[in-house]
């Protein structure tokens, strides 16, 4: 059985459990309190490319097998508060709230070291995002900083110092965004969740360690 077999293989079971948990990504968001509809099939392509593309790199070797669990349900959580985030810009408590914990939950196979190092990076990046929020609240929300301490647990767990590349590249992405709205005459507040959500699942997955 060749390599690339393997990947395509992975990649597609993957694929197909993501449009499953997309689906259930949607329903939820229909359910919440401050919830909100969005139509199908967008939750389960976003959660099955995400996931697919977790499956491809694990397969590939480039991502430790163990971090899978760990990516994919950063994946998810980035698909249902970013679009959240996106259509009302704001992040519902009932997704931030629980996700530090799950994350600490799923990286305790990783080890201890893990898992202490995903406890400071969440501190850090909370702290670091709530004084730019006290800062210019219009620049980060309140559900921005909840939001940075799961997006920092996995980052740091991955490697303590990719919080810094994660952070800029977040800024760096929401200024794209904020520079493409502007050009297009939409200009106005851009929802940073999920510029973070994204930049912490492409630098963990590039840093994430073996067992």
């Amino acid at each position: 059985m060749s390599d690339t077999f393997v990947v395509l293989a992975v990649a597609v079971l993957l694929a197909a459990g993501g449009a499953l948990a997309g689906a259930g990504a949607r329903l939820l968001l229909l359910r919440l309190r401050r919830g909100t509809r969005i139509p199908p099939p967008w939750c389960e392509l976003g959660v099955a490319a995400g996931w697919a593309a977790a499956g491809a790199a694990v397969g590939a070797g480039a991502v430790p097998v163990r971090w899978l669990p760990v990516l994919a349900g950063l994946c998810w959580l980035a698909v249902a508060a970013g679009a959240v985030d996106v259509r009302h810009h704001r992040l519902p408590d009932a997704l931030t709230l629980p996700a530090l914990p799950l994350v600490l939950l799923l990286l305790a196979p990783l080890g201890s070291g893990a898992v202490l190092r995903g406890v400071a990076g969440a501190v850090v990046a909370a702290a670091a995002h709530a004084a730019v929020h006290l800062v210019r609240p219009a620049a980060l929300g309140a559900g921005d900083v909840k939001l940075a301490a799961p997006v920092g647990a996995v980052v740091a767990a991955a490697s303590w110092a990719a919080l810094v590349p994660a952070g800029l590249l977040a800024a760096l992405l929401s200024g794209v965004a904020a520079a493409v709205l502007a050009v297009r005459g939409r200009g106005g507040a851009v929802p940073h969740g999920p510029s973070m959500l994204v930049a912490g699942l492409l630098v963990s997955a590039a840093c994430a360690r073996g067992p």
